[in-house]
């Protein structure tokens, strides 16, 4: 009796795939590979794994589609330089594919950002400071949608980017371009002042290394921020 094949069981050809996934990622763990280092040629690739050619062809396209590598044409496969492209895709299908509600993604900005806001007034560099003074001065001069959004997405990066931690500064990067992304419309209905006088706020008590004052003046930032979704429809928001 031929068993049947039960769906999302790994393929011969899967397998495969998935261990020279493995072997990649052990050439960078060992130190082979490098951000931003060439990956050797398909062929030696092939033999060094024995495997054939399209083996490695398939894993490349695969980890390219991840952000992992680039291929440049006639001059080979390189690995990425930071992670930042490889979160992108994987977060957004998580927030499509598990329907994550708007609720959610600010209830997780209310858990950490606050904290961040504390970590980055005790850390803040003088570059780290420079970058927040000129998201503020662009998010007040900005004359459009576009300009306030990547204003208010450098601010928030670079509070991300001075709290010290990279792994934070990877995903609520992510985290709020996403909620910038679907509530952007919203922009023109609120006046520039509101947040503006938050980011105020928590630059002056960055600046003035004042972590309590920074952990508060974000928290009220986010519920303020949060409280736009009354403007959308319910049913949008509703899980």
């Amino acid at each position: 009796m031929v068993k049947p094949r039960i769906p999302g069981s790994s393929s011969p050809k899967n397998r495969v795939t998935a261990s020279l996934i493995s072997e990649i990622k052990g050439m960078i763990a060992s130190g082979a590979l490098g951000p931003g280092s060439r990956l050797p040629a398909e062929r030696d690739l092939a033999k060094q794994f024995h495997v054939n050619r399209a083996s490695v062809r398939q894993v490349f396209k695969v980890l390219e589609m991840m952000g992992v590598l680039t291929q440049r044409v006639g001059d080979g496969t390189y690995l990425s330089t930071s992670a930042e492209a490889i979160l992108n895709e994987p977060l957004d299908f998580l927030v499509l594919l598990d329907d994550l509600s708007h609720h959610e993604l600010f209830e997780t900005r209310l858990i950490v950002e606050p904290e961040l806001a504390a970590r980055a007034a005790e850390r803040a560099t003088t570059e780290d400071l420079h970058a927040l003074r000129t998201a503020v001065t662009e998010m007040q001069n900005s004359t459009n949608t576009e300009e306030r959004l990547a204003a208010d997405m450098a601010f928030h990066d670079a509070i991300f980017r001075a709290s010290g931690n990279r792994i934070c500064q990877l995903l609520f990067k992510r985290i709020h371009r996403t909620l910038l992304s679907s509530m952007g419309h919203l922009s023109n209905r609120v006046s520039l002042d509101q947040p503006l006088s938050f980011h105020k706020r928590i630059y002056a008590a960055v600046r003035g290394h004042d972590a309590e004052a920074a952990r508060q003046a974000m928290r009220e930032h986010i519920l303020d921020a949060r409280s736009l979704l009354s403007l959308k429809s319910p049913a949008k928001n509703a899980r």
